[in-house]
Parts: structure tokens; sequence; C-alpha cells
């Protein structure tokens, strides 16, 4: 990230504002196979949430970014409501768009700290 000059995440006070993740492979290339994808990216947000003491239940804010939105949205629902699977549901804000960078699904969101 250093070379790109952002940070994954940023704190502010009790909450945790998160860039957008994306389902890189480990050598930083996007996963072809599109759930797989979706389900890497929600594995790099879980690990930059787990890095500032944070969960998925601590998600109060949700932007996803999708290339092609009716065609994905099965898969992303799939994995969705396996990670968000009883309320309170984080709101969520779903946006199409044209690139992102050989990816096709990127997650920002924006978490609340727990208390110590």
């Amino acid at each position: 990230m250093l070379k790109h000059r952002y940070s994954a995440a940023i704190r502010s006070g009790d909450l945790l504002f998160v860039s957008g993740q994306v389902g890189s492979r480990e050598d930083g290339t996007p996963e072809p196979d599109f759930q797989q994808q979706v389900r890497l990216a929600f594995d790099n947000l879980h690990a930059t949430l787990a890095a500032a003491g944070c969960t998925f239940d601590d998600i109060i804010d949700v932007t996803s970014f999708h290339t092609d939105p009716e065609k994905q949205f099965e898969d992303i629902m799939t994995v969705k409501n396996e990670i968000f699977s009883a309320p309170p549901y984080p709101t969520w804000t779903a946006v199409g768009v044209t690139w992102l960078a050989g990816f096709d699904f990127e997650i920002k969101v924006i978490a609340r700290i727990p208390e110590l």
C-alpha cells in the first residue's frame, strides 16, 4: 500500500474505515472464479478487521463495487448470506462500475471498534 500511498484501514475515534478489498490470489492477481474472488475479498477484509480487533459483526456500513451486478448478484448474495447470517445487518450500498483493475468485485466497510 505504501507504493500507492493509501492505508488498508484508518481508525477515527471508535470507527475503523477499511479501504476496498479485492479477491486476489497469493501472487496478487485476480482470482478468475467469481464466487471465489468474492470469498477471497471477504477473507482479506476479515484479516484487515482482525488486525484492528474487529470482526464481521462490528461492520456497520458496506459499499461494494461490481463490474456486472445483474450477472454477479446470485454469487454475491450466496457469500453475503454466509457471512451476515443474522441481524443486525450492516447498511449496504452496491455500485456498478466498469473497471476494478482486473477484478470484478471490491468491498469497503466502516466498522465500530469494540470497547476493550
